[in-house]
């Protein structure tokens, strides 16, 4: 049993200049744990609540002064001098004092902060890997998404889609799939030079050029796929973000592509992909409807679930509850996992299992807003899901998550770890 003996958090600064939260904790046989939140531009309405201070006299009304005060006095005051034979225990603990169904008590941000830094303090004091401590089986390298062009909220560009990602599947290792990344990237940076069009990076560290249309973004990827020697739909799949509950208009029920002056209704988005995937290699497309459309979600599901990766996530939010109901209603095949969206380490493994008993597919994510912590690498080896979406490959809150799982590769090496790939997709697929 780990005693905790002190923990102090403060407000830093994430990937956007926007205030976050970091947690340092220090456990009586002087293991040490430090962790810092990120936080999400595009969010579904049913996340858990990230506490906010709202005083716009402060960083906008951004700050978390709260929220640190809350793991300072009231989280701090509870659980120091206390022992905890595992996470579960302590996070149980924090969702008890929270109180809340949304932990909009003492937030989200508060509350995971401590639940990360405690691993990383208990992984610390018995001289083990975070993955090691978390590992469920057997470490599994994950298969990157890279977002290397960015749209919707997380770019000052007219591309209605929010990512444009590149899936490595085709490669034999970790390693080998960020070789191809990093050749891709810069070829695309190239190519998008070449023909006037701005270099300048989104949130996520991929290009935010305005483009015609959202295919033309997929048209010069194809191109940086093809000018770095690899073959589309055997090397390199492609992946959508669609974040269309940014695109969905309320008041008439259709879906708004701005960049083609498009106007669809459900059945229209769905015919829209199903093009899509007939001219691309797209092997997964993420919240492509309305994160309350679930009649519509169930039509995708009946039209590409049996082709395609269908990822929720404004959908599911990393939520039992709201997995159960897709899950009951046939509404996907995966689920996109983002551990501030539920706000804490075990219920969020809670969540990874519920979708491994569905068979259906995890995929571990960052957030739009990050910062250097590199919890999610780990953390994606331990569960064994295979697949990680943590960005392009430039910006160092990016760049961190690959590097860490390099080093995890290294160690890994003389015991021939599994690399995610096609069978780590859904189980329709």
């Amino acid at each position: 049993m780990e005693k905790i003996k002190t923990i102090l958090a403060r407000q830093i600064l994430d990937s956007r200049g926007n205030p976050t939260v970091e947690v340092d904790m220090l456990l009586e046989n002087k293991g040490f744990g430090r962790s810092s939140v990120p936080s999400g531009a595009s969010t579904g309405s049913y996340e858990a609540v990230e506490l906010r201070d709202n005083n716009k006299q402060k960083y906008h009304g951004k700050s978390v002064f709260n929220a640190v005060n809350n793991i300072n006095t009231i989280i701090g005051d509870r659980i120091c001098g206390m022992a905890f034979d595992s996470h579960r225990d302590l996070d149980e603990l924090l969702i008890e004092l929270d109180g809340t169904d949304n932990k909009s008590n003492l937030g989200a941000n508060a509350l995971l902060a401590v639940s990360m830094a405690f691993v990383h303090a208990q992984s610390h004091s018995r001289n083990i890997s975070l993955y090691e401590l978390l590992l469920q089986n057997e470490p599994v390298l994950p298969a990157p998404m890279m977002n290397i062009i960015n749209g919707g909220s997380h770019a000052d560009n007219n591309i209605d889609i929010q990512e444009f990602m590149i899936f490595p599947l085709g490669a034999e290792s970790f390693s080998q799939s960020l070789q191809m990344g990093v050749e891709i990237f810069h070829n695309l940076k190239s190519i998008l030079q070449s023909n006037g069009y701005q270099t300048s990076i989104g949130d996520e560290g991929g290009f935010a050029p305005n483009l015609s249309s959202n295919e033309e973004a997929i048209e010069v990827i194809m191109h940086a796929i093809q000018k770095s020697g690899y073959k589309p739909g055997y090397d390199i799949f492609l992946a959508l973000d669609v974040a269309a509950s940014e695109l969905f208009n309320s008041q008439n029920g259709l879906y708004e592509l701005q960049s083609e002056n498009k106007e669809l209704n459900s059945d229209e988005m769905i015919n829209y992909y199903a093009n899509l995937c007939d001219t691309y290699p797209i092997i997964s497309i993420e919240d492509g409807l309305d994160e309350n459309d679930w009649d519509g979600w169930m039509q995708l599901s009946k039209a590409l679930g049996n082709k395609i990766q269908l990822v929720g996530d404004d959908l599911t939010v990393t939520n039992p509850k709201r997995l159960t109901t897709a899950i009951n209603q046939d509404a996907m095949n995966a689920i996109l996992i983002k551990l501030n969206q539920i706000g804490t380490i075990t219920e969020t493994i809670d969540t990874i299992n519920m979708a491994k008993r569905a068979h259906y597919g995890s995929i571990i994510s960052h957030r739009s807003g990050e910062t250097e912590d590199t919890t999610i690498a780990d953390f994606s080896v331990a569960m064994g899901v295979g697949q990680i979406k943590t960005g392009s490959v430039s910006r160092t809150d990016r760049t961190a998550k690959y590097n860490q799982l390099l080093r995890i590769e290294q160690k890994l090496k003389d015991c021939n770890p599994l690399f995610g790939g096609m069978q780590f997709l859904g189980h329709q697929i």
